[in-house]
């Protein structure tokens, strides 16, 4: 029987090589924590201190019966969604994902070109890696995920730019329905 271990609590913090990585939908998927990315992913850079946040809960109704008592629970299904803010405000590759890779062009150093419209947001593979305590790495996978909500962009004196994104992750074949899977991982042992 398993005891209570202190050594099993931990925080999550990013890579420091980076923590948020895009690549066009259908790309090849990781399958562990330690193996490096593909050449189709890319660095998002830096988020803001609230780091990343999941919320992965059922929506379930109560069934009751008469009087009151609880006597059934229905699943209405699980949604899965990411939240976090982006706040490298001239990186291309967030401008891309903000706004969908068509709609901007360029580079920094040639001008960057960015176009505002109503088209649907595109799916992307999502890929979050952090680090644990003691070293323990972490890597978050959603083969499909879209930008579903994008809060207020603020420009002030005071704080950084940033994109408030939620990505919400779909059922992918690719992961037989899953809509994100997890891989942990001791970076010492094979």
């Amino acid at each position: 029987m398993e005891k209570n271990d202190a050594k099993n609590v931990t925080t999550g913090k990013p890579r420091p090589a980076g923590a948020v990585w895009r690549a066009p939908l259908g790309s090849t998927l990781p399958t562990d924590a330690k193996t490096a990315l593909g050449s189709a992913f890319n660095c998002l850079g830096y988020v803001s201190e609230d780091g990343l946040s999941n919320a992965n809960a059922p929506d379930t109704d109560t069934v009751k019966a008469w009087g009151g008592d609880p006597v059934l629970y229905t699943s209405n299904g699980k949604e899965d969604s990411f939240s976090l803010t982006m706040i490298e405000a001239t990186n291309v590759e967030v401008l891309k994902a903000v706004y969908n890779s068509a709609n901007v062009t360029g580079t920094l150093d040639t001008g960057i070109t960015v176009k505002a419209n109503s088209e649907d947001a595109e799916s992307a593979v999502w890929v979050f890696d952090l680090i644990l305590k003691g070293g323990i790495l972490k890597r978050i996978v959603i083969p499909e995920g879209k930008l579903t909500d994008l809060g207020e962009i603020t420009y002030n004196d005071s704080d950084p730019v940033g994109y408030e994104m939620t990505i919400s992750a779909v059922p992918a074949t690719a992961y037989d329905g899953d809509t994100h899977r997890e891989f942990i991982a001791n970076p010492t042992t094979a």
